[in-house]
C-alpha cells in the first residue's frame, strides 16, 4: 500500500506542476491579450486546485507514515541539526501547505471576480507565487536544501 501511495504521489507531483504552469500560461495570455475568461479557463482553474488538493492528501498520508519524518519528530533536538531531516520533517511540509493554501485562495477569489481581467490577474498572482514556493520546496537533484532524483 505504501509503495502504491509513493507511486501515485510521484505521478501527481508532475500533474500539479503541469496544471499550475498551464494555468499560469493561460492566465498570462488572457490577461495581457484582454481575452474572455472561458469555460475552459474556469475548468482549468478548478482542476488545477483539485489536483493540488489530491496531492496534498497523498502528501499528508505519506508524511504521517514516513520513517524519516517519524525519526525527525522523535529526535527533534538532534535531527534539526541535519538539513536533510529538517527539510523533509518540517520545511517541505510548511512550504507545500502554504502553496496549496495560495492555490485554494486564488481559485476561490478568481471564481468570485466579476471581470475577466480580474479573474486572470488573480489566478496569475496566486498561482504564480504558489509555483515559486513549490519550486523552492521540491527536493530537486541540484537543490542545496535536500535532493532526490527526478523519478524514484
Amino acid at each position: 500500500m505504501y509503495q502504491t501511495l509513493i507511486f501515485l504521489h510521484s505521478i501527481t507531483r508532475w500533474l500539479v506542476l503541469v496544471s499550475i504552469t498551464f494555468s499560469i500560461f493561460r492566465s498570462c495570455k488572457g490577461y495581457f491579450n484582454n481575452q474572455k475568461f472561458s469555460g475552459n479557463d474556469n475548468t482549468l482553474r478548478h482542476w488545477t486546485a483539485t489536483i493540488a488538493h489530491f496531492q496534498l492528501i497523498l502528501g499528508i498520508i505519506l508524511y504521517s507514515q514516513s520513517p524519516l519524518v517519524t525519526y525527525f519528530w522523535k529526535n527533534f533536538r538532534v535531527a534539526k541539526e541535519s538539513l536533510d531531516l529538517l527539510f523533509f520533517g518540517l520545511i517541505h511540509m510548511i512550504l507545500m501547505l502554504f502553496s496549496i493554501t495560495l492555490i485554494t485562495v486564488g481559485s476561490a477569489l478568481a471564481k468570485r471576480k466579476v471581470s475577466d481581467k480580474e479573474k486572470f490577474r488573480t489566478i496569475l498572482l496566486y498561482y504564480g507565487i504558489a509555483l515559486v514556493i513549490i519550486f523552492i520546496a521540491i527536493p530537486w537533484p541540484f537543490s542545496p536544501l535536500a535532493n532526490r532524483p527526478y523519478l524514484r
